[in-house]
């Protein structure tokens, strides 16, 4: 008998946790993403997309230069650099909505810095920091390969 209620105690016990379990994982795969990694609204940190192309370096966005696309604002260091953006969003936005680039080809999302970023094959990727870019460059095209696949699964299109 006193084997019995042990099993049944730890049988008990481990009920919550597993309940626990199961709901953060449905409770995560039910969420959706949003599309762009905004904070307070305001895309990639407030830095201008369209300068990681024309000037290679992250600079930042001027507020009164800015842009609504894609559910965030958009800041621009030029009007000439929002109006490229505006004709061709695309071309400028980074990869996987700006989130890290390697978290989402592990399968999550994180926030990234205007610092760890690059260009591969003509598209932005940002990362959380410079130490997980350097994880990123160990293989970038497995990494974009797996952040395609991952990316829509994380957005809730699946």
């Amino acid at each position: 008998m006193q084997i019995n209620r042990r099993r049944i105690i730890a049988f008990g016990a481990a009920l919550p946790v597993a309940a626990l379990a199961g709901g953060l994982a449905t409770m995560s795969h039910a969420q959706s993403l949003a599309p762009v990694y905004a904070e307070g609204g305001i895309a990639i940190d407030g830095t201008d997309p369209v300068a990681y192309f024309t000037e290679g370096r992250p600079v930042p966005g001027d507020p009164a230069i800015a842009l609504d696309w894609n559910g965030a604002t958009w800041r621009f260091a030029s009007v000439a650099n929002r109006d490229a953006f505006a004709v061709d969003p695309e071309a400028y936005a980074p990869q996987f909505g700006g989130y890290c680039a390697w978290a989402v080809s592990e399968g999550y999302t994180a926030s990234t810095v205007p610092e760890a970023w690059s260009i591969v094959d003509g598209k932005l990727y940002l990362n959380y920091s410079r130490r997980i870019q350097k994880r990123w460059e160990r293989d970038v095209p497995g990494n974009i390969s797996r952040g395609n696949v991952n990316w829509p699964t994380l957005l809730g299109a699946s």
